[in-house]
Order: structure tokens, then C-alpha cells, then sequence
């Protein structure tokens, strides 16, 4: 049986973090204002069935198949409703509740204010996101299980105007990098925080 590793469900998925994923996936790209579910299952395999019970329930796109190391990582998206039904039927063939998944743990979280120019320099040379300029803050996360990484980056946009200069949601934990004035890095920081908590 599955292990369920992390059951996130996105009520409306925000512009840069749509974009961002965009970037990667392999399926079909969401659309803006969309809902989300991510489900993230050990071992990683045990994720093709669930992909096929949630595709086949309702009308739902998948974007992200994704089978690594050691986890199998499923995003779907479409109407609300749509999305719900799909997971619940997930949800039914796992026989358990989203309370099972395991809970976020935040492993590392810190503000770097004003950034050195060289320092922006590295950060962007691996970003798939926007870029971070001289003199912006900074906002690093670390999280576990990986799949977290993107509720909080999606409710950090949707509380303060920062730029996402990227996420990794995949793996043995997940990043994200977010930018811009203090202020607003900062209430982003609380925003991921609190969704994490």
C-alpha cells in the first residue's frame, strides 16, 4: 500500500506560481485561477494508478507525472469541483484521509536583506523564475516533504508582491526562492510559514 507522503489541494493557483510550473511540466499547463491537487506517494511507482483512478473520475488535466528516487509526485487541475471529485477518488483507492499525509516540516527559513550584486549573480544562474536584482530581499525556504514547496509559494503570491525566483517541489525536500522589497518579503515569508504550519 502507499505511503501518502503529502495531499495538497490549491484553491486557485496565483500567476507566478502557475507560470513557474510551467516551466517543467510535462502535461497539460494549467490555467490561471485554476484549483490544484498534488498528491506525493512512497514508493514512487505506486503513483501510476492513482494517476489513472483520478483521470478517468473526473474532467481533470494532469501536468506533472513524475516518478523519481524514491517518491511518485501527481498534479491535476480544472474546475474546483472537478478537482475535489478526482481526489477524493484517490483519497478512496488509498483508503485513507488527507489527515495521513505527512505534515510539512519547515527545515530551514530565512530573510536575506539586500542582497550583494554577486550574490543575486549565482542565484539566478539556477532560477526558472524571475530574476533577483541587487538590493531586493530575499526569501529561502527548505521544507519536507518536497511537494509543500508550492502551497507556500502560492499563498506567499497571494499575500505581498514578490517576485518567484523558483521552487523545486520534487525530491528529498523542497526550495523556494522568493524576492523583492523587505517588507513584502517579509509578509510573503509569513505566508509560507503559516500555509506550512
Amino acid at each position: 500500500m502507499a505511503e501518502l507522503r503529502s495531499f495538497i489541494f490549491i484553491d486557485r493557483l496565483q500567476p507566478q506560481t502557475l507560470c513557474h510550473l510551467g516551466t517543467w511540466v510535462r502535461g497539460t499547463p494549467p490555467r490561471l485561477g485554476v484549483a490544484a491537487q498534488i498528491v506525493e506517494v512512497a514508493p514512487g511507482l505506486d503513483v501510476e494508478p492513482l494517476t489513472d483512478i483520478a483521470l478517468k473520475h473526473a474532467d481533470v488535466r494532469a501536468g506533472i507525472l513524475l516518478v523519481e528516487r524514491q517518491y511518485g509526485y501527481l498534479e491535476f487541475h480544472g474546475q474546483t469541483a472537478q478537482v475535489r471529485a478526482a481526489a477524493e477518488a484517490v483519497l478512496d483507492a488509498l483508503d485513507t484521509t488527507p489527515a495521513s499525509a505527512e505534515r510539512p516540516e519547515v527545515l530551514a527559513a530565512k530573510v536575506v536583506p539586500r542582497l550583494d550584486g554577486q550574490h543575486a549573480f549565482l542565484i539566478n544562474r539556477n532560477k526558472l523564475g524571475s530574476m533577483a536584482l541587487p538590493g531586493e530581499s530575499l526569501f529561502v525556504l527548505e521544507c519536507r516533504p518536497a511537494s509543500y514547496a508550492v502551497l507556500a509559494v502560492n499563498e506567499a503570491e497571494k499575500r505581498a508582491e514578490i517576485k518567484v525566483v523558483d521552487y523545486r517541489m520534487t525530491g528529498a525536500t523542497g526550495r523556494v526562492y522568493l524576492s523583492g522589497g523587505e517588507s513584502d518579503v517579509r509578509q510573503a515569508a509569513e505566508a509560507a510559514l503559516e500555509a506550512l504550519s
